[in-house]
């Protein structure tokens, strides 16, 4: 005693050994002390709180690349998706997206801890992570049917895709981060952090229904040529872009669930990606359109982080330049190639950020991964399963997609009338205007 009162430095370090004494084991038995746990959960719970924050920031984007008149109806859609969606993944999807797999689907964990009502610490931090993924990727729907869709008929979307397409595909790809296990995942399919799981499911249930909706009024003219219908506050499109990325320090980062080195490496990979994809977005329409368009550049940089979302722990930080170079380029032609050759009108690009550099960012991991990538002397085995692993998942949520939002339309119905599309939607589904007293309508 006497002595750990002289030299209290010593009882400081001995208390903390005592405090940091292995006391947990996880069940591959691999021991982990105490305090890493913490660490662990502190570190994927702050992440989970980043990527709520981008629920903002698709609500600013989608409002200020659409009209004044439909402001209340995008954080509306925003608010409820996700709202509704947290509901739907807790009650269904979570478990079958990590329960334990009998064929396709997973079977335990309904109701996210089955009969342990309190659940394990890691089991809350790792539901409310993967909680939020399941927001997102439902969120990226709203932007590609802005401006023309029913509420109802919204919210009936948001159901199912976060209690059924999203997690049946994400327990293909992840089902081993919990007790699952999928097939995609068990012939090596690496999306770190969810370019196709994520985004791209995403982006091609954004495609399917802009399909099934049809254009804006106004957007095309007799001949088919497409009509600039431009958006009424960049300033805040461009304050949306800032947060997304701000929260993609979380989205990508934070997939590791573990607190060490690898957070700063892949937060600087989703950062260089991100700035190459803004760079690389602007000069394209720069060339294109003779001016550094705005709107091109901020999607060029979302372009950027979606395609290396899949490959941000795998690659080097000049292979993730050059995923985002490559992504700004992409997109632009992307955007260009969906309004004016398909005839599909998707007012913010989310089928071109998301579903398209999705796509090409989980193709890259083929091609720049440091172990196992062509580039890299790994030959053609990776990129062929990356290569299934996109095909997959188009398949599935776009075919789905179109399943849904067709049966949507059938029923309840998918878009509004063309008087309350004219005066819009703020009005017209929610009896409020967006900027009371400064509205003005147009009749396109």
């Amino acid at each position: 005693m006497k002595f750990l009162k002289k030299h209290k430095y010593y009882s400081i370090i001995i208390t903390f050994i005592l405090l940091t004494t292995t006391i947990y084991s996880d069940t591959g038995g691999t021991k982990i002390t105490q305090l890493q746990n913490n660490i662990n959960i502190i570190w994927t719970s702050i992440a989970a709180f980043l990527v709520f924050f981008m629920q903002a920031g698709f609500a600013m984007v989608e409002s200020g690349f659409t009209r004044a008149k439909n402001t209340v109806n995008i954080v509306m859609k925003n608010l409820m998706d996700f709202s509704i969606g947290t509901l739907s993944f807790f009650i269904i999807g979570f478990g079958l997206m990590f329960g334990e797999t009998n064929g396709l689907f997973g079977t335990t964990r309904f109701f996210m801890l089955g009969t342990d009502v309190m659940g394990a610490d890691w089991d809350w931090t790792f539901l409310i992570f993967q909680t939020v993924f399941a927001g997102t990727a439902a969120t990226i729907v709203s932007g590609s049917m802005a401006e023309r869709t029913k509420f109802t008929g919204y919210l009936a979307y948001s159901v199912f895709i976060c209690a059924l397409i999203y997690p049946i595909f994400g327990s293909w790809a992840w089902g081993s981060l919990l007790d699952g296990s999928g097939w995609l995942e068990n012939l090596g399919f690496n999306d770190f952090a969810g370019s196709t799981v994520v985004h791209s499911v995403g982006g091609w249930l954004a495609l399917a229904g802009a399909i099934v909706l049809g254009p804006r009024i106004g957007k095309y003219g007799p001949a088919g040529e497409a009509r600039a219908i431009p958006g009424h506050n960049i300033t805040i499109a461009a304050l949306g872009v800032f947060i997304l990325w701000f929260g993609w320090f979380g989205f990508n980062p934070g997939s590791t669930t573990f607190g060490d080195g690898n957070i700063g490496r892949i937060a600087v990979t989703t950062n260089l990606s991100a700035a190459a994809g803004a760079i690389t977005a602007m000069l394209t329409a720069w060339k294109l359109y003779k001016k550094p368009d705005g709107s091109m550049a901020l999607n060029g940089a979302l372009a950027g982080l979606v395609a290396i979302t899949a490959g941000c722990a795998s690659v080097s930080p000049i292979g993730s330049i050059i995923i985002g170079l490559l992504a700004g380029i992409l997109v632009v032609f992307s955007v260009h190639f969906i309004d004016h050759t398909l005839n599909v009108d998707d007012p913010v690009g989310a089928v071109s950020v998301h579903g398209v550099c999705g796509a090409f960012g989980t193709l890259a991991v083929g091609l720049f991964a440091v172990d196992g990538g062509l580039f890299y002397g790994g030959g053609l085995q990776l990129l062929g399963v990356q290569a299934l692993g996109v095909l997959v998942a188009f398949v599935w949520a776009f075919g789905l997609g179109l399943i849904l939002f067709y049966g949507i339309k059938a029923t309840i119905g998918l878009r509004v009338t063309r008087e309350e599309e004219l005066q819009g939607l703020d009005i017209g589904e929610h009896g409020m205007e967006g900027y009371s007293g400064f509205q003005i309508f147009t009749t396109q």
